[in-house]
């Protein structure tokens, strides 16, 4: 899969287009995808996505922005696995907030990448105060020798699937809720970093996983399996937030400690899938209390895998 920051210097081939932020790759953008290739494929053109950084959201009011459900890096390894052929991410900041729709679409769709076909959800908005819609971008396809096609809503249960349904599922802690809307179990992606050591001091060691936005979508105690060391994955409790009895006003953390293990895993990176969760995260009087705590979490995760 070949990715692009912006569009490329010289047009490429033309290709088969969807266009979103894609939070998260729940169903209702896997049904995205899967249209995409199959037009794609009908069409003999390369199968494209063209998504955004930051998230417009993001830029435009940073402390109302929900939290993210996925990094870059994990968006674009799903993105191959449905056959995504390249990854156009365009930069959002002022100048591009200014883009008319009618230089949306000439300069970047039409004379950029030499868009042939556009599949957009029915609530597509586009350029400048989000001025452009759907009808505006199927006019302009009469113009610029393009198809348009809208995806309808995906449901689940009668209800529409969408990235804010998802955060909701995880902020209740209702995993089993937000691996429906997915598709799959909810994970985090990152490299392994180095931490304070605490764990390893307290007797049960972790591993720290390097979060890139410091707003996670959930928080607790959790039972997950880990991907990234071996064929298999390895099971874990984690703990995923401030860390109230350590700091006062700590960043969000993820740290996993896994059952049976223990190697080095500084700079891996590792897939931590939560499956089940424990309890929310609690202020204790002190390490003594926090350790037996963390003792009964992996005790109660342990008897989670026996009984799954």
């Amino acid at each position: 899969m070949l990715i692009y920051r912006g569009t490329p210097a010289q047009p490429l081939s033309p290709v088969a287009l969807t266009i979103g932020n894609f939070d998260g790759v729940h169903l209702g953008h896997q049904a995205m995808l899967k249209r995409l290739t199959a037009a794609a494929r009908e069409r003999g053109l390369a199968p494209c996505v063209m998504t955004f950084e930051p998230h417009p959201r993001e830029f435009f009011t940073p402390e109302q922005a929900p939290a993210r459900l996925s990094n870059l890096r994990e968006k674009l390894d799903l993105f191959e696995k449905f056959g995504v052929e390249r990854v156009f991410i365009l930069r959002f900041n002022q100048r591009f907030a200014h883009i008319s729709p009618q230089d949306f679409v000439e300069r970047i769709l039409h004379y950029g990448l030499q868009a042939r076909w556009i599949l957009v959800g029915d609530d597509f908005r586009f350029g400048a105060k989000r001025a452009g819609d759907f009808a505006m971008l199927q006019q302009a396809g009469k113009s610029h020798d393009f198809e348009v096609e809208a995806m309808h809503s995906v449901t689940v249960e009668e209800r529409r699937v969408s990235s804010t349904i998802v955060r909701e599922a995880l902020a209740a802690g209702d995993l089993a809720l937000a691996e429906r809307y997915l598709g799959r179990h909810y994970s985090i992606s990152g490299k392994v970093v180095h931490g304070e050591s605490l764990g390893r001091k307290i007797g049960f060691p972790t591993a720290n996983i390097q979060m890139k936005h410091n707003k996670p979508p959930l928080a607790g105690i959790f039972a997950v399996e880990v991907y990234g060391l071996g064929d298999k994955p390895l099971q874990g409790a984690a703990s995923l937030g401030v860390r109230p009895t350590i700091h006062d006003k700590g960043k969000a953390t993820l740290e996993v400690f896994l059952f049976d293990f223990d190697g080095d895993i500084y700079n891996k990176h590792l897939r931590v899938d939560f499956l089940l969760k424990l309890r929310d995260e609690m202020k204790f009087s002190g390490l003594e209390a926090l350790t037996a705590q963390i003792a009964t979490d992996v005790e109660n995760a342990k008897k989670f895998f026996l009984n799954r």
